[in-house]
């Protein structure tokens, strides 16, 4: 078959994304037969040639990390949602350049659904203030949460108030009584590595948890929010959730979610 349209996934290192499993598995169900999706490596700085440098045929890019933020400043122009986070996963082609967006908060407000369904969160528990934090913080301003407290060794209040809408907005660090943290909370996002809190699992895993992380899982903090009774929903949800809208970015068709779906979730098994 001849290709005609691609789009492809950005970051470094980039072999083992599974993003590719995502769109392939959407083109072939939504019988978009001419399209292709690769990956491939590129760092900050490598970005705006690999961009700037593709040719026609690809009509945009998915960004992971290190690139997120060389996305955003390479756009021409950007969504209200990425300018607020500050970094970009998605490139579409536009007339005259390319338009940044964040999905990830797509990916966040997805998963908060498959773990609680559209029960009200007047207060959350997010653990960490990085990069990853800033998408899922402002997924949860979306949600309509009133109460957020982040759990990180630095206060970074003026950088993350703009992003929560009206919610009330504290830092806490470990050495705080982090189960009683917990326990106030409707739900735990975690953005951090999984070793990262493999000391502090037990105290913290009082309530429903999204653990940004897929791979490996379960993590400690969903092993042990299980022991004690909660569910919890992992990366995998997020990494497809996330997907859906880029995909419609790019092609201009519904994404098919449940063949997306299922290939992922075969794949990851």
């Amino acid at each position: 078959m001849d290709v005609n349209h691609r789009a492809a996934v950005l970051g470094s290192p980039i072999e083992h994304s599974l993003s590719p499993v995502l769109h392939n598995a959407g083109y072939a169900a939504a019988g978009l037969d001419d399209w292709q999706y690769s990956r491939i490596e590129c760092t900050a700085d490598e970005l705006p040639a690999i961009v700037g440098g593709a040719d026609e045929s690809f009509r945009g890019f998915s960004v992971t990390m290190p690139a997120k933020f060389a996305a955003l400043e390479f756009a021409t122009e950007a969504t209200q949602r990425a300018a607020a986070i500050g970094s970009a996963n998605t490139l579409t082609r536009i007339d005259g350049g390319w338009r940044a967006d964040n999905t990830d908060c797509e990916g966040i407000v997805g998963a908060l659904s498959a773990l609680l369904g559209d029960a009200p969160i007047a207060s959350s528990l997010v653990i960490g203030a990085g990069g990853t934090a800033r998408p899922a913080l402002w997924a949860l301003g979306e949600r309509g949460v009133r109460h957020l407290t982040v759990l990180n060794r630095s206060d970074r209040s003026a950088e993350v108030r703009p992003l929560v809408r009206d919610a009330e907005v504290r830092f806490a660090s470990f050495d705080a009584d982090i189960t009683a943290l917990a326990v106030e909370a409707d739900v735990i996002v975690s953005t951090v590595p999984a070793h990262v809190l493999t000391d502090y699992a037990g105290r913290l895993a009082h309530a429903p948890v999204v653990d940004v992380i897929y791979k490996p899982w379960p993590t400690p903090l969903a092993t042990a929010a299980a022991a004690n009774g909660y569910t919890s929903v992992g990366g995998l949800v997020m990494l497809a959730e996330q997907s859906f809208s880029q995909f419609e970015q790019f092609t201009g068709v519904a994404a098919p979610r449940e063949a997306m779906r299922e290939a992922l979730f075969h794949h990851g098994r």
